[in-house]
């Protein structure tokens, strides 16, 4: 008898006092649940279920290692607030969703962990699992606890908490780790043997490592009936990754350089994979991830035969990540047959200096020039993202995010096919954070202080236009992510103390404590 049904009378009390209970308890469309297997590997992702169930990387992993005969891999998701209240006040231990087993009964619990403020929400899901949360600490019964994902890229401030890490591409090393685990069960002997994997850190041994590249991409494994979530989503949408890595070399962006080399899947695969995934989720739209989708080869024609399929049966195709350079108005036409909800671009830097400066490789023209096919394909709806207090950035590079903002907008009203619409400019602006293994990783990050003034010197300039809308990222939340994201072990006590006293999620914007991690760093 599964965990859930023992506790079920628990359970459900506790469900009916909590928000959103889909959350909790799977039984989802394309779950898998197996029973009796010789390895159990808890899948982890340290944030709510509607950001995980987004995660394309959680999803590809998910059938991995179920699709080996030996394996079990159940998910499970960082409580809210309210459920993390109700587990402690009923002494329930943190639960995967398929078997409702706590984490504690499983072999190995992985984290995927993409975002350094993730950091402590890891931390909070072992003690709420009651796992001892410092490796060295946890006895011999205990999970070996793994972590993955983009912030393995400086594994050393989690480095006192997990047992491995792998850098790199998870698709080949997960399924090698968890062969060595049936041949290997002493905990000692398994670590000193993993070490010897490409791609594997084992922090208590300090061994050499580098990253790990799935070279096949075209043939590496594809969830192409995945987990269909249960409620509203982040990204409530079909996805299909049709490239992994950037040729682009952006200076600030850490994505690219552990991603490399560029690696593409051919048109027949993600056709074929798309049309899968669309029949198994029955999602309305259709997205085509990579960290810049316009430098597909071969996306005109993928367009236009992934078209063939949606537009008959009324579904959206998306185009997140299009390099303005990389933009048609032939492009445009295609995709506005089914799209509606705008277009996205990233210059990063509002003057042509600091885009030189960063490596963007993008011109105002180029910019203006994607603008006027979208605005004369009948959109009237462009989001700009920038980024601010990059190094050598002048108060006049931040005001040219505004100079720029303004020609988009004058593109609309000398070229828009679609004038019954009012025209939406969407301004975002990040506060650039120094990331590991980047050419801007030893740069100094702008203080809280200065990042405020430079926002607010781009919100006067912009104030007024109704047809201009201006966010930012909190200067607070991107100082944290810094001290973290360069950080080495001695932080890992603050990160754990954040995670006993935060009163919730510190990457959610309601629970985000600046004092209490201030405190914690004693800044």
């Amino acid at each position: 008898m599964c965990y859930i049904q023992i506790m079920n009378n628990t359970l459900h009390s506790i469900l009916q006092r909590v928000q959103k209970p889909a959350r909790y308890v799977g039984g989802e469309f394309g779950e898998i649940i197996k029973t009796g297997a010789e390895v159990k590997f808890a899948l982890c992702f340290p944030d709510v279920y509607e950001i995980g169930m987004s995660n394309l990387g959680i999803q590809i992993l998910y059938k991995i290692v179920n699709d080996l005969p030996y394996a079990s891999c159940e998910r499970c998701f960082a409580p809210w607030v309210d459920m993390a209240h109700e587990l402690r006040n009923a002494d329930m231990p943190l639960f995967a969703l398929e078997s409702g087993d706590a984490l504690n009964k499983f072999d190995i619990v992985g984290f995927s962990l993409g975002y350094e403020m993730s950091y402590h929400a890891m931390l909070s899901m072992l003690e709420l699992a009651g796992i001892e949360p410092y490796a060295d600490k946890r006895g011999a019964d205990a999970p070996l606890i793994i972590a993955g994902g983009a912030c393995i890229a400086n594994p050393e401030p989690i480095a006192p908490f997990v047992d491995l890490c792998v850098y790199g591409d998870g698709e080949d090393v997960i399924v090698e780790l968890l062969d060595l685990y049936r041949t290997e069960r002493s905990k000692q002997k398994y670590l000193s043997e993993a070490a010897k994997i490409e791609g594997v850190y084992v922090p208590s041994l300090r061994n050499e490592y580098k990253r790990r590249t799935v070279k096949n991409f075209d043939s590496a494994p594809f969830p192409t009936a995945p987990v269909v979530p249960s409620m509203e989503v982040t990204h409530d949408r079909a996805t299909i990754e049709i490239a992994r890595g950037c040729g682009n070399g952006c200076k600030f962006c850490q994505a690219c350089f552990i991603n490399a080399p560029v690696r593409n899947k051919s048109v027949d695969t993600l056709v074929s994979q798309a049309v899968d995934v669309l029949k198994h989720t029955g999602a309305q739209e259709l997205n085509l991830a990579s960290l810049s989708t316009g430098d597909y080869p071969q996306l005109a024609e993928l367009a236009e035969r992934l078209l063939d399929y949606c537009e008959p049966r009324h579904i959206n195709l998306s185009l997140p990540s299009l390099r303005a350079n990389s933009f048609s108005p032939e492009l445009m036409r295609r995709i506005s047959r089914t799209r509606h909800s705008g277009l996205t671009f990233a210059p990063e830097a509002g003057s042509q200096r600091m885009r030189d400066y960063i490596n963007k490789n993008l011109t105002e023209d180029d910019i203006l020039s994607a603008c006027r096919a979208a605005f004369e394909g009948g959109q009237s709806s462009v989001k700009l993202y920038f980024m601010i207090g990059l190094p050598t950035e002048t108060d006049e590079d931040v005001l040219a995010i505004a100079d720029l903002t303004f020609a988009v907008l004058g593109q609309w009203k000398k070229f828009a096919a679609n004038k019954k619409q009012a025209p939406r400019i969407t301004v975002s602006t990040a506060c650039f954070v120094p990331k590991p293994r980047t050419p801007f990783a030893e740069c100094e990050q702008n203080s809280v202080e200065e990042f405020t003034r430079k926002i607010n010197l781009l919100r006067d300039k912009l104030r007024g236009n109704k047809n201009i809308k201006f966010s930012w990222h909190e200067p607070q939340v991107s100082r944290v992510e810094w001290i973290l994201a360069a950080s080495g072990q001695e932080i890992a006590p603050a990160i754990l103390e954040v995670a006993r006293n935060s009163k919730g999620l510190q990457a959610w914007d309601e629970f985000f404590d600046y004092t209490l991690w201030e405190n914690a760093f004693q800044l």
